[in-house]
């Protein structure tokens, strides 16, 4: 299946670190080579990049040159692909980006959802993979509820019920942000980490890269990273439980939900 990544933080923040590490697992280190995605808020006016090829990140020169790229956002988010459903093409490559109520949202998913996704209106897939399939059917669902934009802690609880419905369908780990806030839900497997001084140096688990973090923040920066699997080798990740969902905004848990909770 796929590996996930995204980064939260409170001042714009590259993701060249963490998407090198996990680019090497799109072909080099990993079998997640059937295509790759990365898409970043700009934090001056908040427009949408998104970078996609349906090839393997470890050996594509654009993903080569994205990890060099000094690309800053509150909100990034990256995805490399094994395709479990829907051909090798493009467009079944995530992230996938639709707009709601004048909101660039984006999606990633890793799992593999064995139930037929019902289908509606206004938003219908463009591939054939059970994830944007899903996407369309979380939005669909949240048009239906919400007659304006929500912000992400009104979002949370209807996040957080749809992520469960989908996992009781087979795999689902996914990520959604609006560029505002990111939405993390861990059906099997997510992890993640908070940086925040003192920083310290990292090394990455695929790739002879170690960075000091102290060199490249201030004291007052706070970044969290979510990601299918630790991305470093000396750092302690923390493994998210079955059923659990994050809500993040600005690097910092601001809801925190399992499954077995009450609303």
């Amino acid at each position: 299946m796929c590996e996930l990544l995204a980064l939260s933080a409170n001042t714009p923040t590259d993701m060249r670190f963490s998407f090198r590490g996990l680019a090497r697992r799109g072909g080099a280190t990993g079998v997640h080579g059937d295509g790759w995605g990365l898409a970043s808020y700009d934090p001056e006016n908040g427009g949408l990049h998104i970078y996609r090829e349906e090839s393997p990140a470890a050996f594509s020169p654009v993903a080569a040159e994205l990890a060099d790229l000094d690309l800053k956002s509150l909100v990034s988010l990256a995805h490399i692909r094994k395709a479990t459903q829907g051909v090798i093409a493009l467009e079944n490559c995530h992230p996938f980006h639709r707009s709601w109520h004048g909101q660039d949202w984006v999606f990633a998913h890793n799992g593999d959802i064995q139930s037929s996704i019902p289908s509606g209106a206004p938003f219908q897939p463009i591939g054939n993979t059970d994830s944007e399939a899903a996407f369309c059917w979380i939005l669909n669902s949240l048009d239906q509820r919400f007659s304006e934009p929500a912000d992400g802690n009104s979002l949370f609880h209807q996040l957080h019920q749809h992520s469960a419905t989908l996992a009781g369908q087979g795999i689902f780990n996914c990520l959604i942000s609006n560029g505002e806030w990111l939405y993390a839900y861990c059906g099997t497997r997510l992890h993640t980490i908070t940086r925040r001084a003192p920083f310290t140096t990292a090394t990455l688990a695929d790739d002879d890269v170690t960075i000091d973090f102290s060199k490249v923040t201030t004291i007052h920066d706070v970044v969290t990273i979510v990601s299918t699997e630790p991305l470093t080798s000396n750092e302690q990740w923390r493994q998210l439980e079955t059923g659990e969902a994050l809500l993040l905004q600005r690097g910092e848990v601001i809801q925190r939900r399992l499954s077995a909770q009450s609303p």
